[in-house]
């Protein structure tokens, strides 16, 4: 009887080390997230250089037309 009850125990922890140190226990690998554009940094950053870019050009023009329209006035009279 003891012998039995000894065999039923091994049997046991046998089974509790398999649930808790098994293949199962183990999280599985996720695949890395796909990231959309809008979470990519080089992304934005390019996209914060061109409107810096555009805004820059615009003001030259702006500057550019200013100072042609001032010019142009003065000659004028």
């Amino acid at each position: 009887m003891g012998r039995l009850l000894l065999l039923l125990l091994v049997v046991l922890a046998i089974y509790l080390l398999w649930r808790a140190f098994g293949p199962q226990s183990r999280p599985k690998e996720q695949p890395p997230a796909i990231k959309g554009p809008d979470d990519d940094p080089d992304f934005l950053w390019n996209i914060e250089k061109e409107r810096f870019k555009q805004r820059r050009a615009e003001e030259e023009r702006r500057k550019r037309q200013q100072r042609r329209d001032e010019g142009d006035k003065g000659t004028e009279s």
